[in-house]
């Protein structure tokens, strides 16, 4: 089902990432971590589709993206960072693999962060975040998505870890077997995973070898 919704709202979040807030059409709803595909209502893009999650809340009176361009090469990405206010994206029905299942561990890496921001919010608006703790690794500083945002929510409960420079505050090198070991404790709970897909197997292969319930991890496919 392709909806037409106007753009209201841009805003720059990184270097190369952008917020952007639309209507929602009525009766339009989603879980969070689910996502959409979108494309530019703008000739010779409407059938090039993309895949991106919800970063509102289900309730919220508009719908929210938080959407990484990647200047590199001349796709969807690059051509949605140029658009503005009053522009339209075409969405269709949410579909999503990420849902939350209980208390654990969120990971994610780069631009995978973005199913955990809705999962997130809505714990918090429920009153049911504590217990949860977000791993969220990045090349730079200057890579981490709303960084303050995760610091109010989730306080010593998140850790940013940064594999291309050290910068206090972070935590320096990759999310492998041993920063895993170090910096969880229980791994019997849940684990939610998310990025780019050779990080999310490793990291799903490091939790199984330290003891993590292959049923208890969720990663997008």
């Amino acid at each position: 089902m392709a909806i037409t919704v106007k753009i209201t709202d841009i805003l720059s979040l990184t270097h190369d990432v952008k917020r952007f807030k639309t209507e929602k059409p009525d009766g339009y709803t989603f879980i969070p971590g689910q996502a959409t595909e979108i494309a530019i209502n703008k000739e010779g893009w409407k059938e090039e589709k993309r895949p991106f999650t919800f970063t509102s809340l289900p309730d919220d009176d508009h719908l929210e993206f938080v959407i990484k361009s990647y200047r590199d090469h001349d796709g969807v990405t690059k051509h949605i960072e140029d658009l503005l206010e009053g522009d339209e994206f075409i969405i269709d029905d949410p579909w999503g693999a990420i849902q939350y299942k209980g208390k654990g561990v969120f990971i994610a890496g780069g631009a995978g962060i973005t199913p955990f921001i809705s999962i997130l919010r809505d714990l918090s608006a429920k009153g049911e975040l504590d217990g949860n703790k977000l791993i969220f690794g990045n090349k730079t500083g200057k890579d981490v998505l709303m960084e303050s945002f995760f610091h109010d929510l989730l306080g010593e409960d998140f850790i940013s870890i940064l594999d291309k420079e050290k910068v206090e505050g972070h935590a320096y090198g990759l999310v492998n077997m041993e920063f895993l070991k170090n910096t969880i404790q229980d791994f019997s709970q849940e684990f939610y995973v998310c990025g780019p897909e050779a990080m999310v197997e490793s990291v799903s292969d490091f939790l199984k070898h330290l003891g993590a319930k292959p049923e208890g991890i969720t990663f997008e496919e």
